[in-house]
């Protein structure tokens, strides 16, 4: 699934790295856990996170996550913009919960990790 397509299923407002929402993922894990981010080993993943710090950007940037949807309307400061921008990252603010936001992507095919 393209990623502007996930933007649309969730509501998502894209506040970095709307030149690349053509970019295809497979599957989705949802964790305010850091430490269980850096632990993953898969392609094409979307991270999902209430978690709204520049530590996130970092783990995702270590975990080579490209795609990360803020939940519970979390909204993205301009250090994680920054941050995001010089990583080709793409940022997704949406206003559902961690819950609501898994089911519907999970409904439209999008696998999870475990």
């Amino acid at each position: 699934m393209k990623v502007g397509q996930i933007a649309e299923l969730l509501d998502g407002k894209v506040v970095c790295g709307q030149e690349l929402l053509d970019r295809n993922v497979n599957s989705v894990f949802a964790s305010d856990l850091m430490s269980d981010v850096l632990t993953l080993k898969s392609d094409d993943l979307v991270l999902m996170t209430g978690l709204g710090n520049v530590q996130t950007i970092r783990t995702a940037e270590m975990s080579d996550i490209s795609t990360i949807i803020f939940v519970r309307n979390k909204k993205v400061n301009q250090d994680m913009l920054e941050l995001a921008a010089e990583n080709d990252m793409i940022l997704i603010e949406c206003p559902y919960s961690m819950f609501r936001a898994s089911g519907i992507l999970y409904q439209a095919g999008l696998e999870p990790i475990y």
